[in-house]
């Protein structure tokens, strides 16, 4: 890390100040910046409270363990024989596939789990089976094959809970209300990382920087048992993203189980790049999908080997939710679904028009909900749960009157991507066309609303399913439209290629591609919603419809300058991460870099100095340097004081013990093993510290030789190509051999935020209209409160 830039993690208000000094004073070669204002200042503090991950250092050190094994392993064990050594290479070989498959049957499981909790807490606002309380409508009434808009009266056994319309209202609400609030007070009290979608975060993990406890037990069993309470109250928010966070704490605690995980930041990574696939895979029972979207939304880089265990862990997911069949319908999700009905090229005038609204869906949405979210941090952190009880009480009310936002979104979707047949009830009747045209207009607007109040709020929620749930009722909405142009003109001219005895047009198909839609356009992927989409109808007919829709959208949001909302939130919440994009900067790494550094000399310092640098300065990393500032390695803040304090509990050096970090010519190691050759979280015997007397001590095992050094004049895009595709900690700067500076990804975010702060809020200002319509209703309601208080003053003095 960087000196002043990776500090320690002592406390945010220590950050706060260090990070404010740095901001006003000048650094060696970087100019001085204008006057920040204090929401971006705040932003370049939050940079502060992440740790970076070296991925090189991380890299040598599992290559050092590798050999290091390979060693072990080729000496005669205890049993002997070269089919023993086989043995044990085996197992490290397959070790690997043995936790992906773990990682993706324990995900599979999981998901099934949240599926029927889901299920069954969703119908339970409605009524209750009397053969038992524990069955869904679905299974109560299994003989049935009913009508899924009709949910009242769907068999005899199935009782709701009144037979007045007024009581099932009533009963609605309080339903949504409690379960938002337990919801959100277990969120609250027990696991505060397990709001929110979580994708923003772990693409950030994925990128290199550590949130201590975001992939947690505590996480994992809190998201898991709230999320079907969140998605059961109605909240316009759905669980799709949160099953990516879900099934990335699967793999992080699987993988953490085995040491050889454990201990490499790297595979970790891998393993939860593997899970997030897995997680998208069976929340749309979509493995490939799943995988390309690790790809196209997940990862900075992505190897080969990584694409194969994602395919793998999304594979065993994908099989075990399919073997414990929640639905009891051989389906993956509810809203799977097969069109045996070609399309005609005539109707790719109105595929274009579900595409701009995808664009200027994604582009309305990103922006007003980042405004929501400024209000948000501003007058509501302390009213979570107040706020999700609000919510879920207000989009019940709202709800219950519109059949398409009455039931769950994912059945809803269900019901609208359906092909129109004899089974297919009221949606399809021409009598009743135009009023299900309204409610779905009505469904659309609402929707819309609630989705750009509801996300981000303190509960989990994910913007995936209510995004589709959208587009597929505008999409149906727009179907229905085109049939009845269809019927009342069928002898138009674009209606000419119509078979005149089979249906001409199949208004599910453009709910189908309306939902592509929309998803595409607020998450800003194209492939991936394409082979989702693909995989959840299996009809290759609709690929170059769904492609043509999809890159539509794509040409709106870009030409709206929109962003990814999980990208947008990065930015909103100010997380240190480098977009994939190129930009161009017309500067050098020496406008960047930090010259103050604090530097260890490798011969002559005692253990005391040592002690002393260690206690008045909060860096991470100290360049270790010659007398003439020849740079030699970097060594951790960690790994010293590590060795220092193992080094006094074998009673090996004193105050005045002399340290050295040059290694000797003669040690046959420093050939083998390149770079820093041991980490401290390995059990390392006392034999390590048998150098170390009172009068030398050699720490060269533990300096980073494979430092990366630039030049002063390597132009700033170069520099964050080494950033993105190395991943390193730190590159250090030299002159012709000697040190002059250091620079990290959290000094090039610093730099880009205070160099260019026009284009930080160019395409999107927090500070927007809606925000201001909240604003201007929290003071009204601030007044109201104050008035209210006054006139209670008064009154009980004048009694």
């Amino acid at each position: 890390m960087t000196p002043s830039s990776n500090m320690g993690n002592d406390s945010r208000r220590s950050h706060s100040r260090r990070s404010t000094r740095l901001a006003h004073t000048g650094r060696g070669g970087r100019r001085q910046t204008p006057a920040i204002d204090a929401e971006l200042e705040e932003q370049i503090q939050r940079y502060e409270d992440f740790t970076t991950i070296d991925s090189i250092q991380d890299s040598i050190l599992e290559r050092n363990r590798r050999l290091r094994n390979e060693r072990a392993i080729g000496r005669p064990g205890r049993f002997g024989g070269k089919l023993w050594t086989q043995l044990r290479r085996a197992v490290n070989a397959t070790q690997s596939w043995v936790v992906v498959a773990l990682v993706g049957v324990c995900i599979g499981i999981d998901a099934a789990l949240i599926s029927i909790v889901t299920e069954w807490l969703s119908d339970l606002k409605m009524g209750y089976c009397s053969d038992g309380w524990w069955l869904n409508q679905q299974f109560c009434c299994w003989e049935i094959e009913a009508d899924s808009e009709e949910t009242d009266h769907a068999c005899d056994s199935w009782r709701p809970w009144s037979t007045v319309l007024i009581a099932r209202w009533l009963v609605y609400v309080l339903f949504a209300i409690s379960f938002a609030f337990t919801a959100s007070h277990l969120v609250r009290s027990l696991a505060k990382y397990a709001a929110g979608s979580g994708i923003s975060e772990i693409k950030c993990i994925l990128a290199g920087f550590v949130m201590q406890g975001y992939l947690g037990f505590a996480t994992l069993a809190v998201k898991s048992i709230t999320l079907p309470l969140v998605i059961a109250s109605g909240l316009s928010v759905g669980k799709e993203g949160p099953s990516v966070h879900v099934a990335c704490c699967v793999g992080w605690l699987v993988a953490g189980l085995f040491e050889r995980f454990r201990r490499s930041h790297g595979k970790m990574r891998e393993i939860v790049t593997a899970a997030s696939a897995a997680g998208v895979a069976v929340a749309f029972g979509a493995p490939i999908g799943g995988v390309l979207f690790s790809i196209e939304e997940m990862g900075h880089t992505f190897s080969i080997k990584t694409m194969w265990r994602s395919f793998f862990c999304a594979l065993m997911a994908t099989f075990t939710l399919s073997a414990m069949n929640p639905f009891r319908t051989g389906k993956l999700v509810l809203f799977q679904v097969t069109y045996d009905r070609d399309w005609h090229f005539f109707e790719i005038m109105f595929f274009v028009i579900l595409g701009v609204f995808g664009g200027l869906y994604g582009a309305l949405v990103v922006k007003f909900n980042v405004q929501v979210a400024a209000f948000r941090r501003k007058h509501l952190a302390n009213h979570g749960v107040a706020e999700a009880v609000i919510l879920a009480m207000i989009t019940a009310l709202i709800g219950y009157g519109n059949k398409f936002m009455r039931i769950d979104m994912t059945e809803s979707m269900a019901i609208l991507f359906r092909e129109c047949d004899n089974s297919a009830g009221a949606l399809c009747q021409t009598s009743m066309q135009w009023r299900i045209v309204n409610s779905l207009l009505l469904a659309t607007v609402v929707r819309t609303g609630l989705v750009i109040l509801s996300y981000g709020a303190k509960v989990p929620a994910g913007i995936f399913i209510p995004s589709m749930a959208i587009g597929a009722t505008f999409g149906r909405m727009v179907g229905i439209t085109v049939r009845a142009i269809y019927r009342a003109h069928p002898k138009s001219g674009i209606f000419a290629f119509c078979a005149p005895d089979l249906p001409c047009i199949t208004p599910g198909t453009y709910a189908f591609l309306g939902a592509a839609a929309t998803l595409s356009g607020v998450m800003r992927i194209t492939v991936t919603v394409v082979v989702i989409m693909f995989e959840l109808t299996g009809a290759l007919t609709y690929i170059l419809p769904t492609m043509i829709v999809v890159l539509v959208t794509k040409a709106v949001g870009d030409f709206m300058g929109t962003r990814g909302i999980a990208d947008e939130f990065i930015r909103f919440n100010g997380y240190p991460f480098l977009e994939k994009e190129d930009h161009a900067y017309n500067d050098t790494v020496s406008s960047v870099m930090r010259t103050d550094l604090h530097t260890i000399v490798d011969t002559g310092m005692t253990v005391q100095e040592l002690d002393v640098l260690l206690a008045s300065t909060a860096v991470k990393s100290f360049p270790v340097v010659t007398q003439e500032r020849l740079l030699q390695g970097l060594i951790g803040r960690t790994e010293l004081r590590y060795v220092l304090d193992r080094a006094r509990q074998h009673h090996r050096v004193v105050p005045e013990t002399l340290c050295t970090f040059l290694a000797e010519p003669e040690d046959a190691s420093v050939t083998e093993l390149h770079g820093q050759s041991y980490d401290i979280d390995e059990d390392l015997p006392s034999s390590m510290f048998g150098g170390a007397t009172q009068q030398t001590f050699n720490l060269w095992p533990w300096v980073n030789r494979t430092s990366m050094p630039v030049s002063p004049q390597l132009p700033l895009e170069i520099v964050l190509q080494i950033f993105k595709q190395l991943g390193p900690r730190i590159v250090l700067v030299e002159d012709r051999g000697r040190l002059v500076g250091l620079v990290t990804i959290k000094d090039v975010l610093r730099f880009v935020a205070t160099g260019r702060p026009s284009e930080e809020h160019s395409e999107l200002d927090v500070r927007g209209s809606l925000a201001a319509l909240l604003e201007t209703v929290w003071g009204s309601c601030d007044a109201a409160l104050s008035a209210d208080d006054v006139i209670g003053t008064f009154g009980y003095a004048s009694v």
